[in-house]
């Protein structure tokens, strides 16, 4: 299997890092794309009709894009513990705190929009404090909703792989919230985490 990446895509971190977790990094072969809703990728869109990465291509299959459904078709090849529970509550909480990570991710990105890669003149504040506040609220929810003793699955990689980026960014911390602080600490020592450093910048 080959994975359009980017070193610095909390998504596109996010499958690897699943992989790794799932024991089947040692099957993919790693491609960096750069992308970015201003600089179109050809070998990236030739794949996926959005020009975005991580994009999983498979020998005899079409590719399979976003980070979501990659990580879901990895926990079909392995033969541990599947990262995405099967069934009961903590099915639907892993998949809620997938879902929050992701867009938490999202929401940071837009914020990046209004604060960095927008033309100042363009950029919109009230949009941006909107943006702040969601991103303060969601760190909130997490100080309380994170259950630290759960087992791994595929919404603690999400959270995980988004915060590290939060940080890597400079973007709003969470670092006033002392319980979510010691989990990502933990859990940025995984080597999967280790294996997956961020770097690099935006090109648009």
């Amino acid at each position: 299997m080959i994975l359009y990446y980017q070193t610095h895509s909390p998504f596109a971190r996010k499958a690897l890092v699943f992989a790794h977790e799932a024991g089947l990094a040692g099957r993919i072969e790693v491609i960096h794309h750069e992308t970015s809703p201003t600089r179109r990728n050809e070998r990236v869109y030739a794949e996926n009709p959005l020009g975005k990465v991580p994009v999983l291509l498979r020998a005899g299959g079409p590719a399979i894009f976003d980070s979501d459904v990659i990580c879901a078709y990895l926990d079909t090849l392995h033969d541990g513990r599947r990262l995405i529970p099967e069934s009961g509550e903590v099915r639907w909480n892993a998949l809620v705190l997938q879902s929050v990570a992701q867009g938490l991710a999202q929401t940071a990105i837009n914020l990046r929009w209004e604060t960095a890669r927008r033309p100042e003149q363009l950029r919109y504040a009230t949009l941006r404090d909107g943006l702040v506040e969601k991103i303060e609220a969601t760190y909130d929810w997490l100080e309380t909703a994170l259950d630290p003793t759960v087992p791994l699955h595929v919404g603690h990689i999400a959270l995980a792989t988004t915060l590290s980026w939060m940080e890597f960014r400079d973007l709003p911390s969470f670092r006033a919230r002392p319980k979510l602080s010691r989990w990502i600490n933990e859990f940025e020592q995984r080597p999967s985490m280790l294996a997956t450093p961020l770097f690099g910048e935006t090109h648009d």
